[in-house]
């Protein structure tokens, strides 16, 4: 099922990003887990692609495995920062050989390898090229994009964030997933003036729940996120203790969720980290408004 029909339909959804082994040792137990967050019958599920595509392989085995096993639309990322245009139209081949009807079309992080090297030779240098050259392979496949509601660390300000999120959309970005942000007033605020600009594409907030103290410091590092004070102030309490802290992670990201879908958000994705448990409380937190028409 391609997302944008779960997008139509006048209820809230709850779905979860799962992401592939790095190795052929663990990705018996990633199976495993990704599976038992299959079992939950989540409205989707996300696969996520390492820099470069070195996981590119699991991301399609896996993606493939929630479809097929468990019936669960899923939902492939394909990222084409520093891949040849080769590589790229092969794994779209492969992504439509094995029936996958969802790919998630992102620039990714730059591997530190190339960090240095001149971006003008490289076949893509933003999402945006991704986007176009998926929709002109023939494909059809529904297009995602990311969006950020606190600001892409490499602009210089929303407004040319923006500007750059309506150029993805009129390429062929069917909806827009949002980074994690941890105070949903900056996504209200994000939401006003992508309206404003004439972006109508679905949105999808991004919800991470952090169940240790050391994710703090690895979110921040990844997007920057900005952290309120109610959130400071509960890691500074709980994050001692890994049982508090986790519950505690947990009822701060229900909370998020609740008050998104009171103020009109109906579509939510959760970054559980291939954490089924994570998963389950979250979504039986919800058991009775989950189904409801927004």
């Amino acid at each position: 099922m391609k997302l944008t029909e779960i997008f139509k339909q006048n209820t809230y959804s709850l779905s979860f990003e799962v992401f592939p082994p790095k190795t052929d040792d663990v990705y018996d137990s990633v199976k495993t887990a990704t599976e038992e967050i299959a079992t939950l019958s989540p409205a989707f599920m996300s696969v996520t692609y390492g820099a470069g595509g070195g996981t590119s392989k699991y991301t399609l085995d896996i993606a493939k495995n929630i479809r097929e096993r468990h019936g669960v639309p899923s939902l492939a990322h394909l990222t084409c920062v520093s891949s040849t245009r080769e590589t790229v139209l092969q794994r779209i081949a492969d992504f439509k050989e094995a029936g996958i009807e969802n790919v998630m079309a992102l620039r990714g992080d730059i591997p530190a390898e190339k960090a240095n090297e001149d971006r003008a030779q490289w076949d893509y240098r933003h999402a945006v090229e991704l986007i176009r050259e998926i929709k002109n392979s023939g494909a059809n496949f529904c297009i995602g994009a990311a969006c950020y509601p606190e600001v892409h660390p490499e602009s210089e300000s929303q407004k040319q964030d923006i500007y750059y999120l309506k150029e993805k959309v009129e390429a062929g970005a069917e909806f827009l997933t949002t980074q994690m942000f941890f105070d949903n007033n900056l996504l209200y605020n994000f939401l006003y003036k992508i309206r404003e600009a004439g972006i109508t594409a679905p949105i999808v907030a991004g919800i991470m729940p952090i169940t240790n103290a050391k994710q703090v410091e690895r979110a921040i590092k990844l997007s920057g996120s900005f952290m309120p004070q109610r959130f400071k102030s509960l890691v500074d309490k709980f994050g001692h203790d890994p049982a508090a802290m986790k519950q505690a992670g947990i009822a701060y990201a229900t909370d998020q969720i609740i008050d998104l879908f009171a103020n009109g958000v109906t579509n939510v994705h959760v970054y559980s980290m291939n954490k089924p448990e994570v998963a389950a409380t979250i979504q039986r937190n919800l058991s009775d408004i989950l189904g409801k028409n927004a």
